[in-house]
């Protein structure tokens, strides 16, 4: 095994609301890892992504429900900005911003495999759930979907 091993810690996570990105609508949460906290200046860096670069993911994706969440990971070493949204009726993509504290620019996940760490894995286990018993179902309920909300650590 290469690498180093991370024991397992509990993190908080937070109901950061809703908000209206042009063609979607995000759920939006902050995990923060023990000493870190989702602070204002990088919930707006997130917004200011979502802003500027999911209306276009989303038009060239096509067939989107016009739902989706953030995800904003302060973790140990560095900030993560995961942004998802359904297509297809059972799909889901994801657009990552990964920067490290202190980095001068984000890592370039077009060249990473990386699909989300544990703590992330979790809350997008329960928004699939979500997803699942609102929107998979014979009449689609969007505002049950938008109204649920995750609240439990992670």
């Amino acid at each position: 095994m290469s690498g180093q091993s991370e024991i397992y810690q509990p993190r908080d996570i937070s109901d950061l609301g809703l908000w209206d990105i042009g063609p979607v609508w995000l759920k939006v949460y902050g995990i923060a890892a023990a000493g870190q906290s989702v602070s204002a200046a990088v919930i707006a860096d997130a917004k200011a992504l979502a802003e500027a670069e999911l209306p276009q993911l989303i038009a060239a994706e096509g067939d989107d429900n016009g739902l989706g969440f953030a995800l904003i990971h302060c973790g140990e070493t560095g900030v993560t900005i995961s942004l998802y949204w359904w297509v297809h009726g059972c799909v889901l993509c994801q657009h990552i911003k990964r920067t490290l504290y202190g980095a001068d620019r984000p890592l370039k996940f077009a060249d990473r495999p990386v699909i989300a760490c544990v703590w992330e894995l979790e809350l997008i286990n329960a928004e699939q759930m979500v997803w699942q018993k609102t929107m998979m179902i014979p009449t689609p309920d969007p505002e049950a979907y938008k109204k649920t909300r995750i609240q439990t650590a992670v």
